[in-house]
């Protein structure tokens, strides 16, 4: 291991080994990867550019919706160019202090994917619930103000992160198996005492998952028991499909993150370690990738939107 002070026992890189046990099939695990990458990135793009220049977009809904595309490109960015950096070229090494730059952004992103999540939710019990007041409850203001406590949230709960990582010692050598620094990861390289990171690991978990998605299965009762009064089953069938696309979103992003917060911590033994990188790395890119068709297929005026600027106003009438 490669020290920059020996007293510190703080290394100067680490080497980020991929998958471990498939490095001899890294270029043909990177091709879904990349063209998941690539799609993430174009969809969200398109949907952020949508949402900026198409007029009738401008409403609370779809002002979340930007807000989240616009974290799922930045998380997938924050891992996957390194990722394939280690599969095509083999660039396994990462600054120590990259490491838990990369670290931060991984967490808070997730952090705050997860936060706009529980806003959107939020969103579709006030559009249902109170459609007279949708509005004037959801002013830009209130939107603006939602978004940043929500991302003030993600970097409060996650610089502690980085403070208690670079407090261990690392003198069991500096490779991490895994494609990017997340904060276990790292933590379980160290020798020293990794209990406190446990604890507020889990501690952060129960802060932004466990809160966020309470406040979903609220806002769900609520506008399923609203749907349910309806007396028209037309009035209950649109009322109701207004929340499919982002009943959708909220299975894609919580499944996988359920799978590898428990694996992490419960299953290391019984679930082999190459099935726990590859759904972390799905973790960070199935959300992005299938958010932008979700809600392409799902949500009329994004499609109207899209036939528009792709066509123009005659496809839209056609």
């Amino acid at each position: 291991m490669s020290n920059s002070n020996s007293s510190s026992l703080t290394p100067t890189f680490f080497i980020l080994n991929g998958v471990p046990g498939l490095e001899a099939y890294h270029i043909w695990i990177s091709l879904p990867f990349s063209s998941m990458y690539l799609t993430a990135v174009l969809g969200n793009s398109g949907l952020l550019y949508l949402i900026y220049h198409e007029e009738s977009l401008h409403r609370p809904m779809y002002y979340f919706l930007a807000l989240l595309s616009f974290t799922d490109v930045a998380l997938c960015t924050t891992t996957i160019p390194n990722m394939l950096c280690i599969f095509w070229l083999n660039l396994k090494e990462i600054t120590f202090n990259a490491c838990l730059v990369q670290m931060f952004f991984v967490h808070m992103l997730t952090g705050m994917e997860s936060g706009v999540l529980m806003l959107m939710a939020l969103d579709r019990y006030v559009a249902i619930c109170y459609p007279l007041r949708y509005t004037t409850i959801l002013t830009n203001s209130v939107i603006a103000k939602a978004g940043f406590i929500t991302f003030l949230r993600g970097v409060m709960l996650i610089i502690p992160f980085t403070l208690l990582s670079k407090r261990l010692p690392y003198c069991q050598g500096n490779i991490i198996p895994h494609t990017y620094c997340d904060h276990m990861s790292v933590a379980k390289v160290s020798c020293g005492n990794v209990k406190i990171n446990a604890i507020y690991g889990l501690m952060v978990a129960l802060l932004i998952g466990v809160f966020d998605i309470c406040c979903i299965s609220v806002s769900y009762t609520m506008i399923l028991w609203a749907v349910v009064s309806l007396s028209s089953a037309d009035a209950r069938h649109k009322a109701f499909s207004t929340c499919t696309s982002h009943i959708c979103a909220i299975v894609i992003t919580y499944v996988p993150a359920f799978f590898t917060f428990f694996t992490h911590r419960f299953g290391g033994h019984t679930i082999p370690h190459h099935i726990h990188i590859i759904v972390a790395n799905l973790y960070l890119l199935l959300p992005p990738t299938m958010n932008p068709i979700v809600y392409g297929v799902k949500t009329k005026q994004i499609r109207e939107g899209v036939i528009k600027l792709l066509f123009g106003e005659k496809g839209v009438l056609a």
